[in-house]
């Protein structure tokens, strides 16, 4: 087998949520950026199901364009949102718009 090498990691920052101010050693992908959402699961003290804290990666420095940043860090996102995906032309739109279907304007 091939070696793989050492695993690399970075000190990503946390914003918002119970990890307000805390840096983490977070593993980094094949492309060398830390996977877009980061997910926490909390066990619960009654012994339920845990809760899941959600962050998102967002860049470290405003104004520059994402894609030439190398410095990334995670926002807390309370609401949990579902992740977003690929929007192909052929795909089906995700919310059907109000008014009559023969009405053309809504």
């Amino acid at each position: 087998m091939a070696d793989t090498g050492a695993v690399r990691s970075e000190d990503t920052p946390f914003e918002g949520g119970p990890l307000d101010g805390r840096v983490l050693p977070v593993l980094l992908g094949i492309t060398g950026h830390p996977p877009k959402t980061y997910r926490i699961p909390v066990p619960d003290a009654d012994g339920g199901p845990p809760t899941v804290l959600i962050y998102r990666r967002v860049p470290r420095v405003e104004g520059r364009p994402v894609g030439l940043t190398r410095r990334w860090k995670y926002a807390y996102d309370p609401e949990g949102r579902a992740e977003s995906r690929l929007k192909w032309p052929w795909s089906k739109p995700d919310a059907t718009p109000g008014g009559k279907p023969d009405d053309a304007h809504g």
